[in-house]
């Protein structure tokens, strides 16, 4: 493609008419601009593939009930995925405060992620029961901390290269390519599954998966960072603390982390409705095909949507999809517990999958802006590392209690989480604006 059709489809999508919108970012970054905002859409895009068909939601759970991996640790691999990538950020991020150019972490996280869930993939065709269900989890801990790497550092390279009022249309038009694809690869698992269920099935689509993080560090080692603002090497063994004490000081930014940890619903109730699937309406490959579609269908249909409205307001995103994350959860429990006809239904499961899927899109797609759009520089990456490692160790709480929990009743799970979904709606409510 062109540089000036290039140039037509940002404006397109941005709907840019006159000058070029440079706020926030160096006169040498707006330069660059155009090509970064399709190099890094393109990067997280098979990032996000990967991240689908290697999912501690659906297709590693899926796997690890294949292969008779014990239902307590199928419980735990959301949160450990999702805290692992996040407790250690405010240690790595006082190593990462001092590069001034900061994509070469990101590559490097990218490759270590690829090699991890390649090894997941290794675990399965090898071993079985609770041997193959703590090695998979211990694949993920390496996994996670890889993934790490990758989101401090990608929100500071986004922070740098791409302005103001763009961000959350990036986030919103990555989630929708990414959606298509990841439509295709469900549509090719239903498919497939009517003659090819056995384990090296769901193997290959690991391996699949790892190459995708190979594939984005190549695309990403072509993105025009400039050096930024660094901080001089400190001697200060309390760093952690230091940092911490961002919580106490600032007010906006407390407030952020609270209702954020509201937010977890969205992401800790989808192992949940995957697992009622395979209890009420059948563990067959082809019922984990139709929940990848109902989710690459939720990414196409709202993620530019949710874009779009972040660059408004980004806290109103936050509350409005929570909300709708929080209603489906409750109506759920209501439909599993008290309606026995309609709970061992196929249809239902995909259709809750989807509007769950709708509404974390939202929930992503605000927090992540407005994160960013909040602070400038080693502050912002002050305020990911920090959030994210409070994040983190709720998460791994949270998941543990949610596996104990799970034992008696999986939908009363997710009715818990759903309460708590609805107390952060109100939390994001009051956030102040930062666009």
């Amino acid at each position: 493609m062109s540089k000036t059709a290039i140039e037509k489809l940002y404006r397109f999508l941005n709907n840019e008419d006159g000058e070029r919108v440079c706020t926030d970012i160096s006169d040498e970054a707006c330069e660059h601009t155009v090509t970064n905002f399709f190099r890094i859409l393109l990067t997280h895009t098979v990032t996000k593939l990967g991240d689908t068909l290697s999912n501690p939601k659906t297709v590693l759970t899926w796997l690890m009930s294949y292969v008779n991996a014990p239902v307590y640790l199928i419980s735990l691999i959301v949160p450990i995925r999702e805290s692992g990538a996040m407790i250690p950020q405010i240690a790595i991020s006082k190593y990462i405060s001092q590069k001034p150019i900061r994509k070469w972490i990101w590559i490097f996280g990218s490759v270590l992620q690829f090699i991890s869930i390649a090894a997941i993939g290794l675990v399965g065709l090898s071993y079985k029961g609770v041997l193959a269900g703590w090695l998979m989890v211990g694949c993920l801990v390496v996994f996670s901390f890889a993934r790490s790497l990758s989101s401090v550092t990608s929100k500071d390279v986004i922070g740098k290269t791409i302005a103001k009022t763009r961000r959350g249309k990036l986030g919103g038009y990555t989630a929708a390519l990414s959606g298509v694809l990841v439509l295709v690869a469900g549509l090719l698992i239903t498919y497939k599954s009517e003659t090819d269920a056995s384990v090296d099935f769901y193997t290959n689509l690991m391996f699949f998966a790892s190459i995708m993080w190979l594939v984005a560090a190549l695309i990403y080692a072509s993105v025009k960072e400039f050096p930024g603002e660094t901080e001089s090497p400190s001697e200060d063994e309390n760093v952690v603390v230091s940092k911490l004490e961002l919580l106490k000081t600032n007010t906006q930014f407390r407030n952020f982390v609270i209702a954020r940890a509201l937010l977890l619903c969205s992401s800790l109730s989808a192992p949940f409705y995957v697992l009622l699937a395979q209890k009420h309406a059948g563990s067959e490959s082809f019922l984990l095909g139709l929940l990848i579609v109902a989710n690459g269908i939720a990414s196409i249909i709202s993620s530019p949507f949710w874009g779009k409205q972040a660059d408004k307001s980004s806290k109103n995103t936050m509350a409005r999809a929570i909300t709708i994350a929080a209603t489906m959860g409750i109506a759920l429990f209501v439909i599993v517990t008290f309606f026995e006809s309609f709970r061992n239904q196929l249809w239902l499961y995909p259709i809750a999958f989807f509007i769950l899927g709708v509404a974390h899109g939202g929930v992503r797609a605000g927090r992540k802006t407005y994160v960013v759009d909040m602070a400038n520089g080693n502050e912002r990456t002050n305020y990911v590392a920090v959030s994210n490692t409070i994040i983190g160790v709720i998460l791994l709480i949270t998941g543990g209690l949610s596996a104990l929990v799970s034992v008696l009743s999986i939908e009363g799970v997710i009715l818990g989480l759903s309460l708590l979904g609805l107390l952060g709606a109100y939390r994001s409510y009051k956030l102040p604006d930062v666009e």
